[in-house]
């Protein structure tokens, strides 16, 4: 049995909860990231580094956007909670029958908040160091990635966490975006037409920054 974010308890079954330009955006979120973090110290990479660095920035404007016109559960609005709300979740998880939600907890919507906030803080900053605003910059981007590091641990322990107490596979979720739950409670459409947008768009967007980027890194 699923209760419903309204708290209404209804039959379960499999149902869509992430719509497709969620999905890709949280991929190529990690994507962007991985190979940002691995070939920050080369040289001989940071074209890679620049590149995957302004294209993690780009996504996050795009979930920003999605945030606010997007499918259900891709919404502030909608996973976005109080202190009090998250407080009662944890308490809840240390329960035989932990709240469950069909989309965000509030704990997991904190975390999404701090990588949106502290990943933009990070492109801002590496930004500047690369256009020379000083030393201190390289230094204060070093440290926001370092807390953006800790931040995506504790989302993944989080992710893994929940998976097992609720006994449903939200890394599956997020590559198929479906859930256990309500009827009621699934998203009508998967996006398809957003999903073709974001990608064109990102194509465009990484070839005028190769384009621009490669001539300032060429030796």
């Amino acid at each position: 049995m699923i209760h419903t974010d309204s708290g209404v308890p209804v039959a379960d079954s499999r149902i869509l909860v992430w719509d497709i330009p969620t999905r890709i955006f949280h991929w190529l979120l990690v994507l962007c990231f991985t190979v940002a973090y691995l070939t920050s110290e080369s040289e001989r990479w940071q074209l890679w580094h620049v590149v995957a660095g302004y294209t993690f920035g780009a996504l996050l404007l795009f979930r920003l956007l999605w945030g606010m016109v997007g499918s259900r559960y891709a919404r502030f609005s909608q996973f976005v909670r109080g202190p009090s709300q998250v407080l009662t979740y944890l308490r809840s998880l240390l329960s035989r029958k932990p709240d469950h939600y069909t989309g965000h907890n509030p704990a997991g919507a904190l975390a999404i908040v701090g990588i949106l906030g502290l990943g933009l803080l990070t492109v801002l900053t590496g930004w500047a160091s690369f256009n020379d605003y000083g030393d201190w910059i390289g230094e204060l981007h070093e440290g926001i990635v370092n807390v953006l590091l800790l931040i995506i641990g504790i989302h993944i322990a989080g992710v893994l966490i929940s998976s097992l107490l609720h006994r449903e596979n939200l890394v599956r979720a997020m590559v198929n975006g479906y859930k256990e739950g309500a009827s009621v409670e699934a998203i009508r459409y998967p996006q398809w037409i957003a999903a073709v947008l974001l990608v064109v768009g990102l194509i465009a967007f990484l070839w005028a920054l190769v384009s621009s980027q490669l001539p300032l890194l060429m030796p």
